[in-house]
């Protein structure tokens, strides 16, 4: 599979890694693989809830692209594939880990996991 061209020269260091990122799920998976380790490709698609197949096999292909996901296949029948995070994986998860910290406080402060963002704030 060819490398996917990537739109650089980048401005920034946050530049360079949102071209890797991009997409909804991508830090998702990241996560998933982080927390539960190897997993198939079902297992990731039904912990994801929502992401279609079509998304899931395209962020899937650019993060093994990208150095981001290892993708094992076995010769068994029916065959087998499972991906794991690589070391770069790893640490681009690791280095989310201050922007997840930072969500999480705003999901507390605006309180949107309990009510909802159309509906009325506690009081």
């Amino acid at each position: 599979m060819a490398k996917k061209a990537r739109r650089g020269p980048y401005v920034c260091g946050i530049d360079a890694a949102m071209d890797v990122i991009n997409g909804k799920w991508k830090t998702l998976i990241l996560w998933e693989l982080d927390a539960r380790g190897t997993r198939r490709y079902a297992e990731l698609r039904r912990a994801l809830g929502g992401v279609t197949e079509k998304m899931l096999t395209q962020h899937l292909r650019e993060m093994e692209e990208d150095g981001l996901i290892h993708r094992e296949v076995y010769a068994e029948v029916p065959p087998k594939v499972e991906y794991s995070l690589t070391e770069e994986g790893t640490s681009l998860n690791k280095a989310l880990g201050s922007l997840g910290d930072w969500g999480q406080a705003r999901i507390e402060r605006i309180d949107t996991t309990i009510t909802g963002p159309d509906q009325p704030q506690k009081a």
